[in-house]
């Protein structure tokens, strides 16, 4: 047997990476059925699409289906896949028909596997990720542990992106002589995790415009998650691909049948409108595993081409809306915003964005969150949402794995914890 105390000479990233904060809050929710998670971002199981995965996995381990699924694939993901993919893309409101190309879409295991490939095919160790302040933590981790830099934008209270904060904030990495260093943009523009909050057309135009009056012509990464889990009405800004002020960018779309299908299949796609960078993407996935799983790809596939995936998201969107209803109204009637916490109810998505009143600390090893943990509740701790590390007064939310009951019972946790917190405070 290996002797496991033998040292090793680690690469740079191999010393200093570290075990994902997701992965642990995973583990943790999955270890211990007594603590309530309201982080990770987990959809719930009464609404995984089991019929409609039984029933087309029966019919694909038939013996004499074409394109044998329980076979090796294509690296780049199955072409009826990525043609059904772009149609449903070109199906959101405002898209331009037509512009979709299913050669420049690529199948990844989840969108989270095509931001690594993407942003590992552009930079290098010590560049720089523009990033909305606050932005998805798990992208941050990524950045990080390639050793790459998030630099925030600036974004109002509510997450909105300051055109004259992130022209600014272009001008002092110029200044700095870091502008070769800035190698990509990151946006979440559909019901963002964490802020709940769309990119309005208005504000995504202004991005494209000061990006191309300073100078900075760089890649263009959107990542739209969360888009199809829209409640009422889908947000009615079109993705950057359909709009002409981003024609002068190198873009690539990210976006996933993980979250409004089913995550444990763990099929997502990006659409590159570059060719070289997608090359480069698809030359580093060959390496990594020469194709997505063939067999859930295939599912999505006769899913998509039945004509079904609609009715499924109809049941979703409706079954998410309840439970973001359930969410805010446990928040509030505990007396939370009396508290001077506040917060919006999101009108998509599985995500909660709570502000702390001013002063209190709600970092992982605050007072505050392990309170939370000694009384069964987990939540993501807002600062790991900032590239700067603040503020600390915020805390993400998720409402999407836990039962209506269980739902009400860590809002209830959290409450508690919170308002003995401001009992110390004051």
């Amino acid at each position: 047997m290996a002797n496991s105390e033998t040292p090793i000479s680690f690469s740079r990233q191999g010393r200093e990476i570290a075990t994902p904060v997701i992965v642990d809050l995973m583990a943790r929710a999955l270890a211990n059925p007594d603590l309530l998670s309201l982080a990770a971002g987990f959809t719930d199981n009464a609404v995984l699409p089991r019929e409609l995965v039984g029933r087309f996995a029966a019919e694909l381990t038939q013996s004499g289906v074409p394109e044998e699924p329980l076979q090796y694939g294509q690296n780049q993901g199955r072409q009826r896949l990525r043609e059904l993919s772009c149609a449903a893309i070109e199906s959101h409101p405002c898209e331009r028909a037509g512009v979709f190309d299913p050669a420049a879409m690529f199948v990844t295991n989840g969108s989270q596997q095509a931001l690594y490939l993407a942003v590992q095919a552009i930079c290098d160790p010590g560049d720089i990720v523009l990033v909305e302040d606050p932005s998805y933590f798990v992208c941050l981790e990524m950045l990080k542990g390639l050793g790459l830099r998030p630099v925030g934008i600036p974004c109002d209270a509510e997450g909105g992106i300051l055109p004259d904060g992130l022209e600014a904030r272009l001008q002092e990495l110029y200044a700095a002589g870091e502008r070769s260093k800035v190698k990509a943009i990151y946006l979440v523009s559909y019901f963002c995790n964490p802020s709940s909050r769309s990119l309005a057309l208005g504000e995504k135009r202004a991005v494209a415009e000061v990006l191309l009056r300073t100078g900075y012509t760089i890649p263009v990464i959107e990542d739209a998650a969360y888009r199809e889990l829209y409640f009422d009405a889908p947000h009615p800004a079109p993705s950057i691909i359909s709009m002409p002020e981003f024609e002068p960018f190198p873009k690539l779309y990210l976006g996933t049948y993980t979250k409004p299908f089913a995550t444990g299949l763990k099929i997502g796609y990006g659409y590159c409108t570059h060719e070289v960078w997608k090359e480069k993407i698809l030359c580093i996935k060959g390496h990594q595993d020469f194709g997505s799983p063939h067999f859930a790809q295939a599912i999505i596939e006769r899913v998509l081409d039945a004509g079904l995936y609609p009715e499924h998201l109809a049941r979703i969107q409706a079954h998410y809306a309840r439970k973001a209803q359930i969410l805010d109204s446990a928040l509030a009637e505990g007396g939370l915003r009396e508290s001077g916490w506040a917060w919006k109810a999101p009108q998509g998505g599985l995500i909660f964005w709570l502000r702390a009143p001013e002063g209190m600390d709600l970092r992982m090893q605050s007072d505050f969150c392990q309170g939370c943990i000694e009384q069964g509740v987990l939540y993501v701790p807002g600062d790991l949402c900032f590239a700067s590390g603040a503020p600390w007064n915020c805390a993400r939310l998720s409402s999407g794995a836990l039962p209506e009951a269980k739902l009400r019972e860590a809002a209830g946790r959290f409450v508690a914890q919170a308002a003995r917190s401001v009992e110390c405070l004051g």
